[in-house]
């Protein structure tokens, strides 16, 4: 496909990383193919700015997997809109040429973020990719690419019926057979919840058990790619607060008077700001804000 908008596959991998590697160097996502009746390995790679792929193991769902992969490096979406953006804000638009005009990279899907997010509840980044990583290659679909194996994390079938696992509490395995469950019944497919309306799917979504209003609002904006959101956490108006040289830390509402200038792309330019703002010293991030924004990077294979 060729890409409407700049788009960068390597800059992708550069800044979000996290995907295996083909032995010719394309980069490999694994993941459950929505629906959740197989796995597919998506084998994509750039050549003279078309994005040129190979899906392995979907069979009939090739299409759909297809499809989920684009997605992932947001390329469902029109990026050529985002010039104007970077036009209206100055600092913006120095991000976006300083970062090889990035755009956001997502989860496989809002399952795969919502488990994640639970995984990853109290305890570190580090911690939570070894655990996916290990749940998926113990529990997860082998689909076979160019002779390599590449796993795919737990469908949610699977994970259903997933009693413990080494790492994960009790509690959590429990909230992890709700995510399953929700994603069964349909509720998590990514059209589902970019078709509804803001509030209501941030409403859905905190019918989970253990997601709440930060882990809701991850779920939205970095797993099922809502382009025009703002998340309301805490390293948002620190960025705001620093990029736009303000004597104080803005509130909601000054930070939402701020992003008006990034639509309909909100939500790819403040990935931006908190790609730049974790690349600076954790002194001047402030360690209450440190690794706690919901629109920083979100490495698709193994974070958090």
């Amino acid at each position: 496909m060729s890409p409407e908008g700049s788009f960068q596959l390597a800059t992708a991998q550069e800044y979000f990383g996290g995907w295996p590697t083909s032995p010719g160097g394309d980069i490999v996502m694994a993941f459950p193919v929505e629906g959740w009746t197989t796995s597919a390995a998506v084998v994509l790679r750039q050549d003279a700015g078309q994005v040129n792929g190979a899906v392995h193991g979907a069979g009939a769902n090739a299409e759909l997997a297809w499809q989920q992969a684009l997605a992932t490096v947001s390329l469902d979406v029109d990026g050529r809109g985002f010039e104007a953006v970077a036009k209206r804000d100055a600092f913006v638009g120095n991000l976006w040429a300083e970062h090889g005009r990035l755009r956001p990279v997502l989860f496989h899907s809002p399952y795969e973020a919502a488990c994640a997010f639970v995984i990853g509840h109290r305890i570190t980044i580090a911690q939570t990719r070894k655990i996916r990583a290990r749940m998926a290659e113990e529990l997860g679909a082998g689909i076979n690419a160019g002779g390599q194996t590449f796993h795919a994390f737990p469908a949610p079938r699977v994970l259903l019926e997933l009693d413990a696992f080494p790492g994960v509490a009790a509690s959590k395995v429990d909230r992890l057979h709700a995510v399953a469950q929700a994603a069964l019944d349909g509720g998590l497919l990514r059209r589902r919840l970019l078709e509804m309306p803001e509030a209501d799917a941030l409403a859905y979504l905190k019918t989970l058990p253990g997601v709440g209003d930060f882990f809701a609002q991850g779920i939205l904006s970095r797993g099922a790619g809502l382009v025009d959101f703002i998340t309301d956490d805490d390293l948002t108006p620190r960025a705001v607060e620093l990029a736009y040289g303000m004597d104080h830390r803005p509130g909601r509402a000054e930070v939402l008077e701020r992003a008006e200038a990034w639509r309909p792309y909100r939500m790819w330019a403040l990935v931006l700001l908190h790609v730049w703002l974790r690349r600076q010293p954790k002194s001047v991030i402030g360690p209450r804000q440190f690794g706690r924004g919901a629109g920083g990077p979100r490495r698709p294979q193994g974070a958090a």
